[in-house]
């Protein structure tokens, strides 16, 4: 079956949620193979992303008694947020047993509970049991978005950490098993991150310890006031926070001071709001500490971040664990020169991280960020541009809601190296997009790099639409792409629907320009390699695909008065020369064309141009299969013309035109030129001009045969006068070769 596209409901496509809104302030990981695309053969390795300190297995490779759930990429289920697609799910008395591959002292699982559950999980380590077991829970899960369009109930999973009292070492197991006493089930493992936890380490010579003015390290006391006081006096030097969990109930101010951690593991603060703040000197350094939020829900007018504002110019952020909170870093105001650098951020209810206006060569680099509530990474140019900055080496899993990399707007930006995996609905891999969600965006200017990234499993449906989001977008959703977009050597794994999209997504059918994909190679998509639904010129060059599920090529451009994207070869590519050419339907995942009727309408849903037209009566109402829907042009304006794109040069027969066939039209003539050619720009007579009689009496249709070795691709109606109306009207174009 064919999931069918009601394009005149799509006149608006259905804006992103680009993440928390502004708070009024004045070694790469292991790419599972879950093959949700084609057929894919062989190991998928991870070719870029984040160097990571620990080493990642997925339950469904390892030894288990469980039930694997999935491959399934349907919006809001479980298995569509699982790494890979899939995951294990036990009950009582049922385990998964993972075989180190390094050694490690600590593991870190992403579950998934029933909504409303907490508890327990039992840990074995070598064969023997913990004393301590995992602690799990649901709070944090099954989050709503109703005012985004298109939301469901998402976000299933969390993570949960514990250290394992000893090293064990490569060869050794370490068991996930349902016992006794553990009632939170069933429980759906989705991986386990192992890994070499170091020793807390020692507080930096005379730094201010935050447990001398008060701070209390069994989290049972309020320590704001302490840390308050802390990082006053520490102006100039450093803060520290030895191990231990701090509660802080409100958030801080800070400029000219570092806060330093004894490792993340290890030093933990207990805040939903860290850092608020809409300005700051800078120098400020955050690092190797844990905070960890209480954020069930994502309210988006309160600050519920690590950092919500400015940390100033040549300030860091490295080293930190953030969880359970709405985002990690919203930054906004003066933050020149900063860096983001080592980071997990993990179960955020919205972005993960969000560059929002006025950013100034910021480096983010080597950050792991999972299961985000939308885009997991973003620079948004509102209010002011964001200016050379860039995403480099991190890893992308699990965004929900939105993109996995999203830059909109902004002038010499790149996003280089970077692996993003298993993305769920409203989203891209990557997202390269003029969508400017409200006044005072800067639109894509300069040189947009976009080099070197993979993208895994990447790219999902679209429910507004109900077309696909590839696995990298291009997006001119309220602004012309007039900047210079260079996309080279990306890897594009088991996308489950298509790897490269050329889109408008506000539905005006604004041009993407400027655009080059140079090095791609393609392994398994669900559909097509190339997404084409808006006009504009790209080239594309030394593109390869194998494993293509449907065609190359899907080029219908929305709204349909609007000429086809024109795609140029560059040369050396391959594997994706064939079109889907039936504009009316989207190709279900594998679906591969059928043989056109050979003696069908060769206009039908096919793009169409018109020099105007009058009121909602656009050029696509007279190719889409309708006799009583129509195509009207501007008024007293005559000449005017529709052109049609066959696709490819036809052999054409008959020509014939249609009006709405209710009485309430009234016999007319209108005189009619055909024309047409294999260029646009080359077009030749091949009817002469003459009146066209149309009639109630015979169905208001006119009939014209061409003659013998009549071929073209493109065929143009000029329309220079009508009896009955003072303008071109057309409710059917119908082509046929016989």
């Amino acid at each position: 079956m064919r999931t069918h596209l009601a394009r005149g409901s799509r006149a608006a496509i259905a804006g992103l949620a680009c993440a928390a809104i502004l708070f009024t302030l004045g070694s790469a990981q292991s790419a599972a193979a879950g093959n949700t695309g084609g057929a894919a053969g062989g190991d998928l390795t991870a070719t870029a992303g984040a160097a990571l300190p620990f080493t990642t297995q997925e339950a469904e490779d390892a030894a288990h008694t469980g039930t694997v759930i999935g491959p399934d990429v349907t919006q809001s289920t479980v298995a569509s947020e699982a790494s890979g697609r899939r995951a294990v799910r036990l009950t009582q008395g049922q385990r998964v047993t993972f075989t180190l591959t390094a050694p490690a002292n600590a593991v870190t699982v992403v579950y998934n509970l029933p909504r409303g559950a907490s508890g327990t999980l039992s840990v074995y380590a070598g064969g023997t049991k913990l004393d301590q077991r995992l602690q799990v829970t649901s709070r944090y899960a099954y989050r709503e978005a109703n005012w985004i369009a298109g939301a469901k109930t998402h976000q299933f999973f969390s993570h949960g950490r514990i250290q394992l009292g000893r090293t064990l070492n490569a060869g050794d197991t370490v068991t996930l098993q349902v016992d006794a006493g553990d009632t939170a089930g069933p429980y759906t493992i989705d991986s386990a991150d192992f890994e070499q936890v170091a020793a807390p380490a020692q507080a930096p010579a005379g730094a201010l310890d935050v447990t001398t003015l008060g701070a209390d390290p069994t989290g049972a006391a309020d320590s704001t006031q302490a840390f308050t006081q802390a990082v006053a006096q520490g102006r100039g030097g450093t803060v520290w926070i030895p191990p231990g969990t701090y509660r802080l109930t409100q958030p801080l101010y800070v400029e000219n001071v570092t806060i330093r951690g004894a490792g993340h593991w290890h030093s933990v603060v207990s805040s939903s709001r860290f850092i608020v703040q809409g300005s700051s000197p800078g120098n400020v350094h955050l690092a190797d500490f844990a905070v960890i939020g209480d954020v069930t829900q994502r309210v988006d007018d309160n600050p519920d971040n690590f950092v919500m504002g400015a940390l100033g110019p040549d300030s860091s952020v490295s080293g930190m664990w953030l969880q359970w909170l709405k985002v990690g870093l919203w930054l906004t105001g003066t933050n020149d020169n900063l860096v983001v650098e080592d980071n997990r951020i993990l179960d955020m209810a919205a972005d993960g991280l969000n560059l929002n206006g006025n950013a100034k060569n910021i480096t983010v680099r080597n950050n792991y960020v999972r299961n985000t509530g939308d885009d997991a990474l973003a620079m948004w140019s509102m209010p002011s541009p964001n200016q050379s900055s860039s995403f480099t080496a991190n890893t992308v899993i699990q965004p929900n809601l939105a993109n996995g990399i999203a830059i909109y707007g902004g002038q010499d930006i790149t996003v280089r190296g970077n692996l993003v995996q298993d993305t769920n609905a409203l989203g891209s891999g990557i997202a390269i997009s003029n969508q400017a969600f409200m006044g005072g965006f800067t639109p894509l200017a300069g040189t947009i790099t976009v080099d070197g990234n993979t993208l895994v499993r990447a790219g999902a449906m679209n429910p507004n639409w109900n077309h696909p989001m590839s696995a990298l977008r291009v997006d001119s959703y309220n602004h012309p792409i007039q900047a210079q977009v260079r996309i080279t050597d990306t890897t594009v794994l088991d996308s489950p629907w298509s790897a490269f999209q050329f889109v408008s997504g506000g539905g005006q059918g604004l041009a993407v320009g400027g655009v080059t994909i140079d090095g791609a190679v393609v392994r398994d998509v669900g559909t097509v390699v190339v997404q084409a639904e808006t006009t504009g010129v790209v080239t594309l060059r030394n593109v390869t695909a194998t494993g293509v599920g449907s065609a190359g090529v899907y080029n219908c451009p929305f709204p349909a008065s609007v000429p086809p994207l024109t795609i140029n070869d560059g040369g050396g590519n391959s594997g994706w020369d064939s079109e889907w050419t039936d504009c009316t339907s989207w190709p279900e995942r594998g679906e591969r064309p059928g043989e056109p009727d050979p003696d069908g309408n060769l206009a039908l849903a096919r793009p169409v141009t018109v020099t105007g037209h009058t009121e909602v009566y656009t050029g696509a109402r007279a190719v889409d299969g309708d006799a009583s829907s129509y195509w009207e042009s501007p008024n007293h304006a005559f000449p005017q013309s529709l052109t049609v794109d066959l696709g490819e040069v036809e052999d054409l027969g008959r020509l014939v035109l249609k009006l709405p066939p209710a009485p309430a039209w009234e016999a007319r003539g209108q005189t009619i030129t055909v024309r047409g050619g294999d260029t646009p720009g080359a077009l030749r007579d091949l009817l002469s001009p003459r009146t066209y009689s149309f009639s109630p009496a015979t169905g208001n249709t006119a009939e014209q045969r061409f003659p013998d070795g009549t071929r073209a691709r493109y065929v143009q109606l000029v329309f220079t006068a009508n009896t009955g109306w003072p303008a071109g009207q057309l409710s059917e174009l119908e082509l046929y070769r016989s």
